[in-house]
C-alpha cells in the first residue's frame, strides 16, 4: 500500500467524495452567497477594509518577520519538470577582470502556476463552464494576456490579519500524507486548539506539512497525490468571510474529491467565491514561531509583481508578529 492509499487514521472517517451534481450545488450555493461582491468586480478584496488593516497592524507585538515563501528552485524534480531558469547575463570574463565600473546582471523565467514555487492566483486564473469569476466571459483571456480580473486588482498588495491553522499539529503528526484532506471540522477544531478564530477580511493560511514532508522524504508526483482541502471546507471559508486563502500545498488535494472535476477547491475559491489563492507557501518557520509565541494571528503582507495582464505572480508573503 502506498502512502496516498493508506486508510484514514484510527478514529477519523475519510471525507467523502462528491458527485459532480453535488459539487455543482455547492458551487451555486457559494457563488450566490457572494453575488454582491461579484457585482463589484473585486471579489473578497472588499472585505480588506482600511479599518481591518489598521487593526491588524496594531496586533504587531515583537516585530519579528517571517517569510512564507519557499526559495525559487531551478533544478528539475518529480514535482517540477519545468523549473524556473536563472542565468547570469553579465559580467563576462573581460568585464570581471577589467578596471572601472561593471554590473552583475541576471535573468529569471518561470511557470508561475507550477507545483513548487510559492505563487498567487489572480481571479482570472480559473475558468469553469466558459466563465471566470462573476460570470466574466473566458474570452477575455487572450494570448496577449487577461483582460479582466487580472493581477492588477492586487497591485497595492494584500495586507491584513493573517491566521495560521496548523492541521498536522491538531492531528499530532509532522505532516498530512498525500491524498489526505482537510475538512471544515478540522479547521474549526484547529481554531479551538490554537485559541484563535478567523474572521472577515482575514488571510487564512492552512498548513498541511507539504514542505516538511518534501524536505524529509524528497519530491514526489503531486499530480497524483497531495494533501489539501476537501471542497466542503470552503463552507468554512465562506462562513468566516476570509479575503484570501493559502496553503503550503496546492490547496486542492489529489486525487480530487469530486468525480469529473479536478481542482474543485480552486473552482470554488477563485471562480465561485472570488478569493485570491496562495499556493505552495512555506509555513514551517511560521508554525514554529506561532508555537513559540503562543499566538496564531499576525500582520500578513503579500506584494505581487506589477504584471497588469497576468493570471498570477510569484510572491514572498511576510508575517509580522
Amino acid at each position: 500500500m502506498t502512502a496516498h492509499e493508506r486508510p484514514a487514521p484510527a478514529g477519523r472517517a475519510a471525507p467523502g467524495t462528491l458527485t459532480e451534481e453535488a459539487f455543482r450545488e455547492l458551487y451555486r450555493r457559494l457563488r450566490d452567497r457572494t453575488a454582491r461582491e461579484a457585482a463589484l468586480g473585486r471579489g473578497a478584496l472588499d472585505r480588506l477594509t482600511p479599518e481591518r488593516v489598521v487593526a491588524a497592524a496594531a496586533g504587531v507585538r515583537s516585530g519579528r518577520t517571517v517569510s512564507l515563501a519557499a526559495p525559487v528552485e531551478t533544478g528539475t524534480a518529480e514535482d517540477s519538470p519545468e523549473p524556473a531558469t536563472h542565468r547570469m547575463t553579465a559580467p563576462d570574463r573581460r568585464e570581471r577582470d577589467a578596471p572601472g565600473l561593471h554590473f552583475a546582471r541576471d535573468r529569471i523565467a518561470m511557470n508561475v502556476h507550477g507545483d513548487v514555487d510559492s505563487h498567487l492566483d489572480a481571479l482570472c486564473h480559473v475558468i469553469f463552464d466558459g466563465e471566470l469569476y462573476g460570470g466574466v466571459p473566458a474570452s477575455t483571456v487572450t494570448p496577449d494576456g487577461a483582460g479582466a480580473l487580472t493581477l492588477d486588482l492586487v497591485r497595492d498588495g494584500l495586507v491584513g490579519r493573517g491566521v495560521l491553522l496548523d492541521v498536522p499539529r491538531l492531528r499530532g503528526v509532522p505532516w498530512l500524507e498525500p491524498g489526505e484532506q482537510v475538512t471544515a471540522e478540522d479547521l474549526a477544531a484547529a481554531e479551538t486548539a490554537q485559541e484563535v478564530r478567523a474572521g472577515p477580511g482575514d488571510l487564512l493560511l492552512v498548513r498541511v506539512g507539504h514542505r516538511r514532508r518534501r524536505r524529509t522524504l524528497g519530491a514526489w508526483d503531486v499530480t497524483r497525490a497531495r494533501a489539501g482541502l476537501h471542497p466542503r471546507a470552503m463552507e468554512f471559508a465562506a462562513e468566516r468571510q476570509v479575503s484570501v486563502l493559502g496553503s503550503d500545498g496546492n490547496n486542492d488535494a489529489a486525487p480530487s474529491a469530486v468525480t469529473g472535476v479536478p481542482f474543485p477547491v480552486h473552482v470554488l475559491a477563485v471562480n465561485a467565491m472570488g478569493l485570491h489563492l496562495l499556493d505552495y507557501l512555506d509555513l514551517e518557520e511560521l508554525a514554529t514561531a506561532c508555537e513559540e509565541t503562543g499566538r496564531s494571528d499576525f500582520l500578513c503582507v503579500v506584494a505581487p509583481l506589477r504584471l497588469p495582464a497576468a493570471t498570477g505572480s510569484p510572491v514572498n508573503p511576510v508575517a509580522v508578529l
